[in-house]
């Protein structure tokens, strides 16, 4: 192979693919295994995250490298450096008495016949180590086809693919996590495009900042695609804020609008938080319902402006606080501001819209428009919707035990800033938590966005299938997304270091084993390959492979 085709394939400065790098010198299963390097491996183009292989007698060890030393065999040598200005004690000294040694956490393993197996042993004394080739990679992620997804490439080893097992992704709860600016809109929106492009689920998302619809900027200014100009009839746009989508010549599929009458007391329980709402305000909620009847919010706030002594009556006879009683009133005229709400009761169903348009097999975003950046209004809107459509679903499932073909569709339902709706004091009794700890008991699971995963509940962390993180540098965070996670503490390393941009890791359910990676660019190619038609099994970058080993 000349130069040149060398620098296609591997940037300047890294080991070839296939090249041998050392020999296993000791370790164990639980720890992982030392290599030492050889005189000609330069440490400097080693990377934690890099993946090597450990060419064991009857079997390859696919293994990733999570830490990188210095040693030397004369400890004097530390307090005492030679003079290497010499080129031949540089040579002497340089990989004999002075040498490199890399950690590296065995994955799988891959059999004679390429069998991708779990790891229950470690390779003997003095084994060569090499850097993963393409055909390692392929061994392990195997070919993109209807049920396998490409959303990225291991770091330097861009001709391979990373393919996820759709099917294994959304049968559980996912989750999409990193510090802000890592680029988790895109990395979702990747998640996304998959998914509606090989039917493997229909996704409602609950799109805060504008960010999957019609089209979006990047930080940098330029637009992208969003899954409603990919996918045409396969998407449909509803929104809360009819003027801010028709201002970005978004097309409209239809306006949301939730009556007063429509919201119940548990729906404000998810806003404890975010409305500073006690729990005595909430059991005066449910007292001023039973009062009212279904029209309790208008009928309250219509008595404290026209007939306060009728309340004061209700106070009593209830046996409420009062200072809690106008506090809840203070807090429910914000819902004033929200022109989505209807405060006579909504001309339309908006529920039903969404479930007929679900049940069509179309995915929905709804767009929030300028109530983007109000917490409430996100969480008002996302948890009312989510409670109905996930009763319907369980009356449905239920309903279907008899007859698969009447089974409601898979649904996926994202939400941003997700620590808001599933942090330890609600997520046991709200919708969201109660779907994340289902694992697709009615055909509904999660896909959560959040720089905050150490807010989540551990509960609902622990339920969660596929975790695809970007770079987080809090430990609160890195040690919760690697909560009950395999070989966590050699992942602490490389999530730590990872970079800004274009590169996080990928572990759980979907894929085989973690994997660090730079995700698939979305621009214009990747448009091209979701309009396209489906790649066919067998087929990829670099040739064939035709027997899936994967999950």
């Amino acid at each position: 192979m000349v130069q040149d085709d060398l620098d296609t394939w591997f940037p300047r400065g890294t080991q070839v693919a296939g090249q041998r790098i050392g020999v296993v010198v000791g370790g164990s299963l639980s720890k992982g295994l030392q290599v030492k390097l050889d005189a000609h491996t330069q440490i400097e183009d080693l990377a934690v995250g890099r993946y090597v292989v450990v060419r064991g007698q009857s079997k390859r060890f696919f293994c990733m490298v999570k830490d990188i030393t210095l040693d030397s065999t004369n400890p004097s040598l530390r307090s005492d450096p030679p003079d290497l200005s010499d080129p031949f004690l540089r040579e002497i000294y340089s990989g004999t008495a002075a040498f490199g040694t890399v950690d590296v956490t065995p994955m799988l393993t891959i059999g004679a016949d390429n069998q991708v197996m779990p790891v229950k042993t470690i390779p003997s004394h003095f084994m060569a180590v090499d850097v993963a080739t393409a055909e390692d990679v392929n061994a392990v992620f195997g070919d993109e086809d209807e049920q396998h997804f490409n959303i990225g490439a291991p770091l330097e080893l861009e001709e391979t693919q990373i393919n996820v097992n759709l099917k294994r992704l959304v049968e559980r709860s996912i989750g999409v996590f990193g510090k802000s600016g890592t680029g988790k809109s895109f990395l979702t929106r990747v998640l996304m495009a998959g998914i509606i492009k090989n039917n493997a689920a229909v996704s409602l998302i609950f799109d805060m900042h504008n960010d999957y619809g019609w089209e979006v900027s990047d930080e940098r200014g330029r637009s992208a695609k969003g899954l409603k100009q990919l996918f045409g009839s396969k998407v449909s746009i509803f929104t809360i804020d009819e003027q801010s989508t028709l201002r970005r010549n978004a097309k409209l599929d239809f306006a949301i609008e939730i009556g007063y009458d429509e919201i119940e007391p548990a729906d404000l329980t998810m806003l404890k938080s975010t409305m500073d709402l006690s729990d005595t305000m909430i059991d005066s909620a449910y007292a001023l319902q039973k009062e009212f009847g279904r029209h309790w919010i208008k009928s309250f706030l219509d008595a404290l402006n026209d007939d306060p002594e009728a309340i004061d009556e209700i106070v009593q006879k209830r046996n409420l606080n009062m200072g809690s009683v106008s506090a809840l009133a203070r807090r429910l005229r914000r819902f004033e501001r929200f022109d989505f709400l209807n405060p006579n009761g909504a001309q339309k169903d908006s529920v039903q819209q969404i479930l007929t348009t679900i049940y069509n097999r179309q995915s929905v975003v709804l767009e929030f428009g300028r109530y983007g950046n109000d917490l409430v209004a996100y969480i008002l809107v996302a948890n009312y919707l989510t409670r109905r459509i996930h009763e319907r679903y369980i009356e449905d499932v239920e309903k279907s035990l008899g007859d698969k073909n009447m089974q409601p569709p898979q649904l996926v339902i994202t939400i941003e800033e997700a620590h808001k709706f599933l942090e330890p004091q609600i997520a046991r009794q709200t919708i969201f938590g109660i779907i994340a700890r289902e694992l697709r008991k009615y055909n509904v699971t999660l896909l959560v966005v959040d720089q905050r995963p150490s807010a989540i509940d551990e509960e609902v962390m622990s339920q969660i299938g596929t975790r695809v993180t970007a770079l987080l540098d809090n430990e609160k965070d890195i040690n919760a997304v690697l909560m009950g996670v395999s070989g966590a503490q050699s992942l602490r390393e490389v999530l730590a270091r990872l970079e800004t941009k274009q590169q996080a890791i990928i572990m759980g359910h979907a894929v085989p084993m973690p994997v660090v990676m730079k995700p698939r660019t979305y621009d214009e190619n990747f448009y091209q390959a979701m309009l396209g038609n489906p790649v066919r099994a067998g087929k990829n970058k670099l040739g064939s492979n035709k027997n899936d080993r994967r999950l």
